[in-house]
């Protein structure tokens, strides 16, 4: 399984050369995990930058792959990712849904480099 985090998703979403790229690193919908927080994060981006029906659209593209709600253990262990990794509260908890369902993290966000788990493409190869 492969959790596709918000960066990696606004990459691809916008066409962009990274975007175009990381297509071959997009899983299968049945190997695709999406937390509930990149759902948060893509409808907040994609409402202020191309409108409300494309966000609904990505949104109806998510639920046909695994949707992790956070719960009360993801929570707890994305508390303890903030500190040991010094992760945002959203960062963490994506992090932290990726390693509860044993999902590598696919990222273009540099602050996850080289933490376990995770794929990282900066956006300097775009």
């Amino acid at each position: 399984m492969r959790v596709v985090d918000t960066s990696a998703w606004i990459e691809f979403l916008t066409g962009s050369a990274l975007g175009v790229s990381l297509e071959a690193e997009l899983p299968d919908r049945a190997q695709w995990l999406v937390p509930t927080m990149v759902q948060l994060e893509l409808v907040k981006w994609l409402t202020r930058e191309v409108g409300e029906d494309k966000a609904d659209r990505v949104v109806a593209f998510t639920e046909t792959c695994i949707i992790a709600d956070l719960d009360t253990a993801t929570a707890l262990a994305a508390a303890e990712l903030c500190v040991r990794y010094k992760l945002a509260t959203a960062d963490a908890i994506v992090y932290a849904t990726a390693r509860a369902f044993d999902a590598d993290l696919l990222t273009c966000d540099q602050h996850f480099e080289n933490l376990p788990g995770v794929l990282f493409i900066p956006k300097s190869r775009g």
